[in-house]
């Protein structure tokens, strides 16, 4: 085996993203449920006896080959495990950048799983997760393979189990800096902290009608409306056209639940509909819809040994 085609890398939701506190090194801590969808990237990897790593085909923007999350992950493999080979990367992006879909993250922890096995490497899920941490906030979920509910800075999860879903993405023309967004003043930093516990009897009460979008909230949705008027007023859009919408990660992107494909549809074709109604047009707004299924697994989590 010297190559392995269309490695999938599934984008995720955050169904809901807390900021509980601020730690001393600047860090924030967090608690959130990390869902992913049937939003891939595919990345194809050819072993390269040479010990270069290189990659090809669509990438991010113009992003130097030190700043591509996907080169740290292999560049760190191959150091952590000492291996002489390399790899040719090939990206098939269709997870947008800065539109908190963790497509980047995503990229890195596919990465990490396909060249352990390419190059036989041998390390574990445990392995990989203390290399993830290392490479960003999101990347270990990826690794991780079950949806779950995150605290810390996004590295200690558990497990969740959560109920089949249909989602509509709705993408502003807004990309956003993760990074930026934690910097504002006015962040709340000290949303009381819950269990997991607490959202699994939340899930399954009787208040959950349409989905479990509404537990809780994303505390960075208002600081990102603030700073993004594109971002505002798609927000303002989708409240007057009455769906229940909240903003993934750090944004820029919404989401909507729905219980099945076929409303979703319909949500998708009700709201272009009205947003290219306006004088400004669709155009001038939104960038791209979706409609994508949650999973109940990352596709690779068989690959790994736990």
């Amino acid at each position: 085996m010297t190559t392995l085609y269309d490695v999938p890398a599934p984008a995720k939701l955050n169904l809901f993203l807390h900021v509980v506190g601020r730690r001393q090194d600047g860090y924030h801590c967090l608690q959130t449920v990390f869902r992913f969808i049937d939003l891939y990237d595919q990345l194809s990897f050819t072993r390269r006896a040479d010990g270069v790593i290189s990659r090809t085909g669509m990438h991010y923007g113009e992003l130097l080959p030190h700043q591509d999350l996907v080169i740290q992950a292999a560049q760190l493999l191959q150091r952590v495990t000492g291996s002489a080979y390399g790899a040719e990367i090939y990206y098939h992006k269709n997870i947008p950048n800065g539109a908190g879909l963790g497509g980047g993250s995503s990229d890195a922890a596919t990465t990490l799983i396909a060249l352990n096995k390419l190059w036989g490497a041998g390390l574990s899920r445990q392995d990989l997760l203390s290399l993830a941490v290392t490479l960003g906030a999101d990347v270990p979920v990826f690794v991780f393979g079950d949806n779950a509910f995150a605290q810390g800075v996004g590295e200690q999860l558990q497990p969740v189990q959560l109920p089949k879903a249909q989602y509509l993405l709705i993408q502003p023309r807004a990309n956003i800096s993760t990074a930026e967004i934690f910097k504002y003043p006015d962040l709340t930093r000290d949303t009381k902290p819950i269990t997991m516990w607490d959202f699994t009897k939340w899930l399954q009460g009787p208040n959950v009608v349409n989905g479990f979008t509404t537990f809780g909230r994303n505390d960075l949705e208002p600081v990102v409306i603030k700073a993004q008027p594109i971002v505002a007023e798609t927000a303002r859009l989708l409240n007057q056209a009455g769906f229940n919408a909240r903003m993934t990660g750090a944004g820029s992107c919404f989401f909507v639940e729905s219980s099945t494909p076929e409303m979703a549809g319909v949500m998708q074709q009700e709201i272009l509909g009205k947003i290219s109604a306006r004088e400004s047009g669709a155009n001038q707004v939104i960038r791209k819809t979706w409609v994508c299924a949650g999973l109940p697994e990352h596709p690779l989590k068989h690959w790994l040994a736990s």
